[in-house]
């Protein structure tokens, strides 16, 4: 049977499977650096494959009430309908929440995990209201201008971010709908702490983050890293949330480094 490829799908290379999840609120446009440069490295070949998570990009948000399982099963679809039975799993931020919730539901489709920029544990209560917070006023605004307005790109980089970066990362911003944004913020807010499932997970691991990160501090990494079985954590100097972006050579040095060990 063949399947018509995803909404928003985007992959390039032919070899070992690797799916990256991106952040909040992007889209898979944040992986252009990684699927132009990963898959012609030699000595370990990937086919890197970018989804557009649901509700961004291209990707139908759907009716169902929020939950990172279900971004988790549309993975698991996706797989499918690439008729791919297990694959290297990688998310940043965001993405990092459903490769978890994809760990825990789907642990045996998983050859590797990359988890970047992204945190285990829970959302404590003033997170969580703040995220309602935005959910709401997004909503009500019919519009994601509030998030330009609390800078949340800036918030997202490190202090020496090129304005071009800057620039860049508002454009994938606005491009989110405030039912996406309203939706994913409460998916997240739901999210139970996934220390235990990392635990449990035998498989390579890699952990990134930027030493700049003030979203998902390097004392989150390191629980995670400590929580895996088989994990090298990775720290990129004077780089924040977006590492992925910031400084794509350290953060593709890491991926390579990875994909030998699967």
């Amino acid at each position: 049977m063949t399947f018509p490829p995803a909404p928003g799908l985007r992959e390039s290379g032919s070899g070992t499977p690797l799916v990256l999840l991106h952040a909040f609120p992007l889209s898979s446009r944040m992986w252009d650096a990684q699927r132009e440069v990963i898959p012609g490295a030699a000595g370990h070949e990937a086919r890197v494959i970018t989804p557009d998570q649901r509700g961004f990009g291209l990707a139908a948000l759907g009716g169902e009430e929020p939950s990172l399982d279900l971004v988790a099963d549309d993975l698991a679809r996706l797989l499918d309908g690439l008729e791919l039975e297990r694959a290297v799993i990688g998310g940043l931020s965001m993405g990092g929440y459903v490769a978890m919730a994809f760990a825990r539901r789907h642990p045996e489709r998983i050859a590797g995990l990359l988890l970047a920029s992204t945190k285990a544990t829970a959302d404590l209560e003033p997170a969580r209201a703040n995220r309602e917070r935005i959910a709401a006023a997004v909503l009500a605004r019919s519009s994601v201008a509030l998030l330009r307005e609390e800078k949340l790109a800036e918030a997202l980089l490190g202090p020496a971010t090129m304005p071009e970066l800057t620039a860049y990362v508002r454009e994938l911003i606005g491009e989110a709908t405030p039912e996406a944004v309203a939706w994913a913020q409460r998916a997240m807010a739901l999210r139970p702490d996934s220390l235990d499932v990392l635990a449990g997970l035998d498989v390579p691991a890699a952990v990134v983050v930027g030493e700049a990160d003030s979203v998902t501090p390097l004392s989150e990494a390191v629980l995670m890293a400590d929580a895996l079985q088989d994990a090298e954590l990775t720290v990129i100097p004077s780089v924040g949330h977006l590492s992925s972006l910031e400084a794509p050579e350290s953060f593709n040095a890491a991926v390579r480094a990875l994909l030998r060990r699967v």
